[in-house]
């Protein structure tokens, strides 16, 4: 014990050397631009002027910082001795000298460095001497001990009395020798020094005489040892912080330091609560913030410590909850004037400043104190409701003092964490006794029984969050906005969540009354919230607080759907309830209703991407277009539509395009659903689609980019300029990778249909060809040119591949493989067809003056050269090779004619603008 008294004692001073310098090196600063605002009162060039200050050399510091202590304010300069008669005042000296200190603002010199001597003699010599004083106590015990001089009593009694000398000798020379000192010294002080080193003695010879000797026994041991802790607490008062956190310390170290074989929690906790509620008070006494996060800290440490051989959490509980009271009553919150409060703007910036602020250490030690040992409570088993109710307990009493005091911000988020992680945690533990008890088979029955409390405790959980946060948000909406929203999202997600979990693993999925009851409940007391600070005024300082309590009673109401209902009568529900709030904009001009139509619809995306039958493969009815697609795809479709017509007129623009968008969505999303459902014989699984379906999806996708682009039109926004690009851009993916891929009949041998022209060959290519063209045109003087040139291509291509696949398929019949090979008159073919496009779409580019579209010719004329010499001349024999030649000759050397004519034309008409004007040789 004795040899680590040393390294206790070096401990403690160097905690003690660390938190004061600050303070040192800050009075410093004000001591030296003290001084140097006296020193100007005497100039030194003024030839008549007399010393206005007139002191010993030896006094001056002395003399400025019994100023600096004394008085909150730098008082005025002793006035100068009264001038002769027959001097006048010295010309140096103007009104701006004669005014007090404290009135004038000169620039603040730079505070001078301590001297050596100073460091040396006055500061460290003390922390030496206190340390060698401890040490020679220490080393002359254990020389009485090695030596075998005196007893252990008189040993004990000797440190002792050793301990109590030192506590007197730093009270008198507190008291009487160095009564000044404390300001320029106040973390060398020679009386906290001796005081600390006496009650290291205390307690070193207090536990030897417990824990060594067996003088005394465990009670009486842990009384001194607590009445010396409490005894060095009170002392700090007068002696600093430092000596606050050696009482602190040995407050908490003290059941450590006594052996009992039947440790009493209720005793424990008491004598730690009071410790930490002590050391609070004295604290809030001097304005010190490190020792009381440490005893916050030291106590939800014991907390912990006592959960692992846990026999009764209440005593932990209650003293948890004691010092969420204490930190509630003893430190004042932010007033409604805190620039950091007051107003603050709803930005990430102000957030980051009120996250900073206040007492930062104090309220975050305050609640993970409480909130680890919370958790812990947890891991007690499924079946033990006691910890449950502690957890739940401890939760909403923090919830609740960050609620009430002003401007405490990470007790309050905390605390909504602590509760999502403890239903996350504890419901992890039922699914895990679900497993041991009864396998992997899920037995509802068991589990609700298991789970029971559990819902109970989030259930309740919940409605404390709501009424707390709805309360705060009443109270201090117009003061503290930012606060307020922050509380506003707590209230619109935290509850939800939590009883969604509770749904989600204790509920009853057929029909739970009891989940759907609450949530009904919390929908409409969100609303009624909503209601009553709009009528308080809170619309004009608080309006995405208000969207956000709407956004959080769609949440609920959704949740009661869930639990009523299944499958597709959940996912037509939604739709109608999103509308009710959008129809209600017509009484309350609230901008988060339309959004909640937004949220609504999203949910019918979620359900429909969970599962896109919406009724199970097995119920699916096989008859096309008339089945639960209808209606489950269909109504959702009509609202949005709707939605966005009853938003005509509406301010928003945002939300109106979003509407409208979805709008768009669900109408394609319906058809193409519908048209898949058909074309698969009244299933919908994962396979690959034919070429038939995809051609209809990427028609819709076309189509949804020209719609896309129409409503931007109507209403510009980088959500639909954007989205109807990217639409365009996922079409023209579509047609590369599937259209001329993947699902090409050349590559597939899929059947091409028994009818000449109206088969498969014409929804696959030549409508989507034709449906790209227009968007083209439609696109020409809206998008940028690149874009709308990868538009006309594709549309082109897909004109060129109808026509060449038609051309095998002329000749091969319904099923055109590449396999089945080429014949000599098939081959002829292409050259003919290829040179008609290009010819067609020379005439085209022509009448309509389009470039696109005479380049598009002039490639595929290109390549139909190619074909002719590399293809052709190789594989016909006879009268075709002659006229496959032939024919290309005769074209080429017309569109040469044509491309003179067109250029000839655009060069001459220019330069004959005025006939009066021309050459007259021509």
């Amino acid at each position: 014990m004795f040899e680590l008294l040393p390294l206790i004692l070096i401990g403690v001073l160097f905690v003690i050397n660390r938190g004061a310098t600050k303070r040192i090196d800050r009075l410093e600063k004000e001591l030296g631009d003290v001084r140097e605002r006296l020193l100007r009162l005497n100039p030194a060039g003024g030839a008549n002027a007399e010393p206005l200050i007139a002191q010993p050399a030896g006094q001056e510091r002395t003399e400025i910082a019994e100023q600096v202590v004394t008085s909150p304010e730098p008082e005025e300069p002793s006035p100068a001795p009264a001038p002769a008669p027959q001097q006048s005042e010295p010309a140096s000296l103007t009104d701006d000298d004669t005014m007090p200190v404290a009135a004038r603002t000169p620039p603040a010199p730079a505070a001078p460095a301590e001297s050596l001597e100073n460091l040396l003699g006055a500061r460290w010599a003390v922390w030496a001497g206190g340390l060698a004083l401890a040490l020679g106590g220490v080393f002359l015990v254990r020389y009485s001990i090695e030596s075998g001089l005196l007893g252990p009593g008189v040993r004990l009694t000797l440190a002792a009395l050793f301990g109590l000398v030192l506590i007197a000798a730093g009270e008198l020379v507190r008291r009487k020798a160095l009564p000044k000192a404390e300001a320029l010294y106040a973390n060398a002080m020679v009386p906290g020094i001796l005081t600390a080193a006496g009650a290291v003695s205390l307690f070193g010879a207090i536990y030897a005489a417990h824990g060594i000797y067996e003088f005394i026994g465990p009670t009486l041991a842990f009384i001194l040892l607590a009445l010396t802790a409490f005894g060095v607490l009170g002392l700090s008062l007068l002696h600093g912080q430092a000596l606050a956190g050696l009482g602190l310390g040995g407050s908490m170290l003290t059941p450590l330091l006594i052996s009992t074989t039947a440790p009493n929690l209720w005793t424990l906790f008491i004598y730690l609560t009071v410790a930490q509620v002590a050391t609070s008070f004295a604290a809030r006494l001097k304005g010190w913030l490190v020792v009381p996060a440490i005893a916050q800290a030291l106590l939800g440490l014991w907390a912990l410590v006592a959960l692992i051989d846990m026999t009764d959490i209440t005593p932990i509980a209650l003293s948890l909850i004691a010092m969420i009271a204490a930190w509630l009553l003893i430190w004042p919150g932010a007033t409604k004037d805190d620039p950091a409060v007051a107003g603050s703007p709803l930005s990430l910036d102000a957030l980051g400043r009120r996250m900073a602020s206040g007492p930062l250490g104090l309220d975050i030690t305050l609640s993970l104190a409480v909130l680890l040992p919370a958790l812990v409570m947890l891991d007690r088993g499924p079946t033990v409701s006691l910890p449950l109710f502690g957890f739940a307990a401890l939760i909403a009493t923090l919830a609740a003092a960050g609620s009430a005091r002003h401007g405490a911000f990470w007790p309050t988020i905390l605390a909504s964490v602590g509760a999502l992680l403890g239903a996350v945690v504890k419901s992890g533990l039922i699914l895990q006794a679900q497993i041991l008890l009864f396998g992997f088979g899920w037995d509802e029955t068991a589990v609700t029984a298991l789970g029971e409390p559990v819902m109970l405790i989030l259930l309740g959980l919940a409605a404390v969050f709501v009424l707390l946060g709805l309360a705060q948000i009443r109270r201090r909406f117009a003061e503290d906005p930012l606060f307020s929203t922050v509380w506003s999202v707590i209230v619109a997600i935290l509850p939800v969540l939590l009883a969604t979990i509770s749904f989600v693993f204790y509920g009853v999925y057929a029909r739970d009354w009891s989940h759907a009851l609450f949530a009904i409940a919390l929908g409409a007391v969100l609303i009624a919230g909503a209601e009553l600070l709009s009528r308080q005024g809170a619309q004009s300082v608080f309006r995405r607080g208000i969207d956000l309590l709407l956004v959080g009673s769609i949440a609920a109401f959704a949740l009661a759907l869930h639990a009523l209902t299944d499958g597709i009568i959940t996912t037509i529900l939604l739709a109608p309830l999103g509308f009710a709030y959008l129809m209600a904009t017509r009484k309350r001009h609230w901008s988060g209703l339309p959004w909640v139509m937004v949220a609504a619809l999203a949910g019918v995306l979620v359900r429909i991407a969970w599962d896109p039958t919406l009724v199970g493969p097995e119920a699916l009815s096989q008859t096309p277009i008339l089945n639960q697609l209808l209606p489950g795809y269909g109504i959702p479709a009509l609202l949005a539509l709707l939605s966005a017509y009853e938003l005509r007129n509406w301010s928003g623009a945002r939300v109106r395009n979003a509407l409208q968008g979805l709008a768009s969505l669900l109408g394609l999303l319906t058809i193409a659903i519908l048209v898949r459902h058909a074309m698969n014989g009244g299933v919908l699984d994962s396979s690959v689609p034919t070429l038939g379906e995809q051609s209809i999806y990427t028609l819709l996708v076309v189509g949804l980019s020209g719609i896309l682009m129409t409503l931007d039109l109507k209403s510009p926004s980088p959500v639909f300029r954007y989205g109807s690009m990217l639409a365009g851009g996922i079409a023209i993916l579509q047609t590369v990778s599937l259209h001329l891929g993947a699902l090409n009949p050349y590559f597939t041998g899929e059947s091409t249909g028994s009818w000449p022209l109206i088969n498969l060959l014409l929804i696959g290519y030549l409508l989507p060809g034709l449906g790209y063209a227009g968007l083209a045109y439609y696109a020409r003087d809206k998008r940028p040119l690149p874009y709308v040139i990868l538009l006309a291509l594709s549309g082109a291509v897909l004109g060129f591949a109808w026509v060449t696949l038609s051309v095998r398929r002329f000749w091969q019949g319904e099923f055109i493989p590449y396999w089945k090979g080429f014949e000599q008159a098939e081959t002829y073919t292409y050259s003919v067809a290829w040179l008609a496009i290009g010819v067609g779409l020379l005439a085209l580019g022509s009448r309509f003056d389009a470039r696109s579209l005479r380049i598009a010719s002039a490639v595929i004329v290109i390549l139909t050269v190619a074909k002719v010499f590399l293809i052709d001349m190789a594989n016909l024999e006879g009268v075709l090779r002659a006229l496959s030649f032939i024919g290309l000759g005769f074209v080429l050397i017309g569109i040469g004619l044509f491309y003179q004519k067109i250029l000839t034309g655009k060069t001459v008409r220019p330069a004959a603008v005025d006939e009066d004007e021309a050459p007259t040789g021509i």
